[in-house]
């Protein structure tokens, strides 16, 4: 297993330009979660402002719930500082309210 990175096209997640997914392979362990999905989910967070969960220079840490095809998915992601992606660290189905 390693990293997968996909070059998409421009989503702004907190005031900042993003062209880049790079995906974890801990997302692997989900079988039931494609490559489609993650940039399904991450094409939803363009116009978002969040406040990350984490900080830890040159890193900020969210989780964000989203919907998508009826079915709710928690998105464990990741920011770095002065960078042009967006890290997905892990996501999965997310039954759970609020």
């Amino acid at each position: 297993m390693s990293r997968r990175e996909f070059d998409i096209r421009k989503v702004v997640i907190n005031g900042r330009s993003i062209v880049k997914i790079i995906v974890d392979d801990h997302v692997d362990k989900h079988t039931d979660i494609t490559d489609d999905i993650i940039i399904d989910l991450v094409r939803q967070l363009d116009g978002v402002q969040q406040l990350p969960e984490e900080v830890r220079p040159p890193f900020e840490y969210y989780s964000t719930l989203l919907i998508l095809n009826d079915k709710q998915y928690r998105l464990v992601w990741l920011l770095e500082d002065n960078e042009l992606y967006i890290g997905v660290i892990t996501t999965y189905r997310d039954d759970r309210r609020g």
